[in-house]
């Protein structure tokens, strides 16, 4: 695709001003302005708080005295047009892109007048590519930057403007990470030219996914299929770097597709939080526990939970106790996200509820780790923790041996001695496969999960038996964890949702919420059958020969 550039004449004043500062006529939207715009930020702040806090006064004044509140007097009209106008400032500033437009087309206008009064604007020269100007190696001082982020990049390394507060004083997350780039290049002395900054939607992920930004890693992303689960064909994508996984696995698919597909069901759907509480005895913690297990008490908690959001639905509440302290585990539905949030901020309307009950409760942390998030415990392997999906195929023997290159009776061996008594040895918790972390981690890379749940996610075991008088191969694989959701965190980046998106299952389905969501795991457990599959380390070196 073509991109057409069209060179603007610079206004007389605005290139001599670049001569003499050395920005080469470069506008800025606080050039709009008669004062620095942080000192303008500082005084229109001033004037919301105060007229704010005047009105206020003035107004309790009156409702004490029973003074109609339209009759004001000059100072209290001069309070209001303050507060009205700094408040049309401050959510302006929010705009001060929309001000840099502006102020830049004024340049537009005057190019479109020479050439209507048939002045020729002078010939455009090529544009040569540059390099940002907070890029440039160590040893070189940037020499373009601007005056204005030079002292910014000053009063970081100086400590005097703390880094985190660049995108909300700038109102420019671009410019934002360049200068705590730069900042970072003069604190450690080493230079990241390998990291890329241009080329990143950095607004996108403001208070979402990452603070304090200097880059961005490029990581590979393949895809494996086609996939054949419950009667469509898929292509699902990979972020790895792991040489030989999408290909082994792809592989798998192959084996699947070529003996009629694979099924799969969700059979339980319900992501967990578990607050922690401590009471001055054990018998008071013993109350709770039975008030919060009486199935009685369920449609009052489910009322009061259900207020953090329409798709939150209370399931049930499981608690166990350790001398004192009590520790709640509630589950609940949360549609098409993840839903850590949402089941915390349900979880905090109940303690707030049972506090006038309880007040003796001592909430330690609204997480106690019997939940449990981001680490291997048994709780999850037994009652699950988000969606719960079994997953089975039966491989032809002629597929066993053609695609796998081995036979029916060998796998079913293998996978007992290795997968399941080799685990056992080990002391496994749900690790009863041969590598299902490797594809359920690439995947979650892919569509912008969490990585770090992983560790529940990828709890798995794969069972292998010889049916159809020991011709063909039955395999299951059971992962009762799988944390996963289609909306916020990093799913709504432009990379993630693409992959989302192939997958056919981006964004939230207004129609049935987790309708599309349920698919989700399931083609991610069939992705995870080859890395279960213990076939993959029978034949290790015919799968190198054929990747490379």
């Amino acid at each position: 695709m073509a991109v057409e550039v069209r060179r603007r004449v610079p206004a007389p004043h605005a290139a001599a001003r670049g001569r003499g500062t050395g920005e080469k006529g470069r506008v800025q939207a606080g050039d709009a302005l008669p004062l620095p715009i942080r000192h303008t930020n500082l005084i229109f702040s001033a004037l919301f708080a105060a007229s704010l806090a005047y009105l206020m006064r003035r107004w309790r004044e009156k409702i004490r005295t029973s003074t109609p509140l339209h009759v004001v007097g000059l100072t209290e009209i001069f309070a209001i047009c303050g507060l009205v106008a700094s408040l049309i400032y401050l959510l302006s500033f929010f705009g001060i892109a929309f001000v840099q437009s502006v102020v830049s087309n004024s340049d537009d206008e005057e190019e479109d007048f020479l050439i209507a009064s048939g002045q020729a604007p002078p010939p455009k020269p090529k544009p040569a590519p540059q390099q940002c100007a907070l890029l440039q190696s160590a040893g070189v001082a940037p020499e373009k930057m601007p005056e204005e982020d030079e002292e910014i990049v000053a009063g970081v390394v100086a400590g005097k403007i703390p880094s985190y507060v660049l995108e909300t004083r700038l109102g420019d997350c671009r410019r934002a990470a360049g200068i705590r780039r730069e900042a970072l290049r003069r604190i450690t002395g080493r230079e990241i030219d390998g990291l890329p900054l241009d080329g990143f939607d950095y607004a996108s992920i403001l208070g979402q996914c990452c603070e304090m930004p200097v880059g961005y890693v490029q990581l590979p992303v393949g895809v494996a299929g086609p996939l054949v689960l419950d009667g469509r064909r898929l292509y699902v994508p990979m972020a790895t770097t792991e040489g030989c996984l999408i290909a082994s696995t792809n592989r798998g698919c192959k084996a699947i597709a070529e003996s009629g597909g694979a099924s799969s069901v969700v059979y339980r759907d319900g992501m967990t939080r578990a607050p922690v509480a401590r009471f001055p005895s054990a018998r008071r913690a013993a109350e709770l526990k039975g008030f919060l297990e009486n199935p009685a008490n369920f449609d009052t908690l489910s009322v009061v939970f259900n207020r953090s959001s329409r798709f939150a639905k209370l399931q049930g509440v499981k608690c166990a106790m350790a001398g004192r302290n009590l520790y709640m585990r509630f589950t609940c539905s949360t549609g098409d996200a993840m839903g850590m949030n949402m089941v915390s901020k349900g979880v905090q309307n109940v303690l707030d509820y049972l506090q006038d009950d309880f007040p003796d409760m001592d909430v330690v942390s609204i997480s106690g780790n019997f939940c449990s998030d981001k680490k291997s415990a048994a709780v999850n392997w037994i009652e699950g923790r988000g969606k719960s999906v079994v997953c089975e195929a039966v491989i032809r023997e002629e597929v066993v041996q053609k695609v796998l290159k081995t036979n029916v009776q060998s796998l079913v061996e293998l996978n007992v001695i290795k997968n399941l008594a080799g685990s056992a040895v080990a002391g496994a918790l749900g690790g009863f496969n041969a590598h299902a972390s490797n594809i359920v981690t690439a995947i979650f890379i892919a569509t912008g999960q969490d990585p770090a749940q992983n560790v529940e996610s990828s709890q798995c075991i794969t069972m292998l038996e010889a049916v159809n008088d020991g011709r063909d191969l039955h395999i299951s694989v059971t992962m009762p964890s799988i944390e996963v959701g289609t909306v916020g965190g990093g799913t709504q980046l432009a990379s993630q949702s693409a992959c989302l998106d192939l997958l056919g299952v981006k964004g939230a389905n207004r129609e049935s919420p987790d309708r599309m969501l349920g698919c989700l795991p399931r083609w991610w457990l069939v992705r995870s059958w080859l890395g279960s599959c213990p076939s993959s380390l029978h034949k290790l070196p015919a799968i190198w020969s054929r990747a490379t």
